[in-house]
């Protein structure tokens, strides 16, 4: 359960992951540091600071003692950063918030995350696309999130789409849980929380909502997701800064093909000619694309299945619940020393169990 000290060290002014590493590295812990004086706090750290400041670091804490307020009146969920369940996929990303506040119960590290982002202006083509994606990604692969930004357009379209199919979808807000931003969305926002979905956000309810905070927002889409699809964007818009933001996290980037003569294709097909994103047009061509292993389909076939040895099985179950992972995270994981876990890795491959991803990620063939 995440504690004052935390949520006020978490909105700490331009706090990164790694000044929060080195901060807690010397001082301890959070309580520490906002017990100590200004001066002490300077000699620890071997430099002058505002973030020091003994009056700047107690309304911080008056601030945090009423978030904390209205976490424990309305059920919220405080993923701190050093949490087991804060999202590992997010945990990668340099930029990534110290604090996340969720309302909902989701799995926010599920086998398959999926970011749909797009203009708020969708078109027919746009919102056909992501309805027809959707309903045929919940029915090809298990442990399926759709995450978008709550807005209007391609957004909204896509958790619609998601709570139709009975599948959890995520809404990153760029603000406070205490509101809901367009109203209009207000009734989606509580159906996406019943569904077994989350309303997701890393400002306070006290945070005053600034348009760039739609901006900041999209590194969360970004990060939460192992692929970001754009659907529909004008040549600027904020769907393409997710894709670049995506892009740099080395993420896959995807994009809906439109013609040259619709406005709002025209950023999809730059994302595609500059190589940001890959061209898809369904389930399908996403599935392998990533490759991901789709479940078998009514009459299909099922492969007999291998025997496996206790440790092969361990890596397919680790696999299947996380999507992918590479020697060091598996090994760490599963207890397999790296002597024995390479043979093994090696060996799945040729069984045609397992592939070889770039940047040495494994997943289930």
């Amino acid at each position: 359960m995440v504690d004052i000290y935390q949520i006020a060290f978490a909105s700490l002014r331009g706090i990164t992951r790694r000044l929060a590493d080195e901060i807690l590295a010397r001082t301890g812990d959070e309580k520490t540091f906002f017990s100590s004086t200004g001066s002490r706090l300077a000699a620890v750290m071997g430099c002058s600071n505002r973030l020091f400041d003994d009056s700047y670091r107690a309304g911080l804490l008056e601030k945090a003692r009423k978030e904390m307020s209205f976490i424990d009146s309305n059920g919220v969920t405080a993923l701190y950063f050093t949490d087991s369940d804060y999202p590992a996929r997010l945990s990668e990303c340099d930029d990534a918030p110290l604090l996340l506040y969720g309302l909902g119960d989701c799995d926010l590290n599920s086998a398959h995350i999926i970011s749909i982002v797009g203009t708020r202006h969708a078109t027919a083509y746009g919102t056909d696309f992501v309805i027809r994606l959707v309903e045929d990604l919940a029915k090809k692969l298990d442990n399926v999130v759709i995450v978008s930004g709550l807005a209007y357009g391609i957004d909204i379209v896509a958790h619609r789409a998601a709570l139709h199919c009975g599948i959890p979808t995520v809404a990153v807000l760029a603000h406070g849980l205490n509101t809901i931003y367009p109203a209009a969305h207000r009734s989606t926002a509580a159906e996406i929380v019943r569904s077994g979905g989350m309303l997701l956000t890393d400002y306070m309810t006290q945070d005053s909502l600034h348009k760039g905070n739609f901006v900041a927002r999209n590194r969360i889409v970004a990060g939460l997701a192992d692929c970001t699809i754009v659907a529909e964007s004008a040549i600027k818009g904020g769907a393409l800064i997710t894709a670049g933001i995506a892009s740099a996290y080395h993420r896959d980037v995807a994009a809906l093909p439109g013609r040259t003569s619709d406005r709002y294709s025209l950023g999809c097909n730059k994302l595609i000619a500059d190589n940001t994103a890959a061209l898809i047009s369904d389930a399908d061509s996403l599935i392998d694309m990533m490759g991901w292993k789709a479940k078998p389909q009514e009459g299909e076939q099922t492969t007999l299945s291998l025997s496996l040895s206790q440790e092969e099985e361990a890596i397919v179950s680790y696999l299947t619940d996380h999507g992918d992972g590479d020697i060091n995270t598996l090994g760490v994981a599963l207890d397999i020393p790296m002597h024995r876990l390479m043979p093994l890795l090696v060996d799945m491959e040729f069984k045609n169990l397992i592939l070889t991803f770039p940047g040495g990620k494994y997943r289930l063939a």
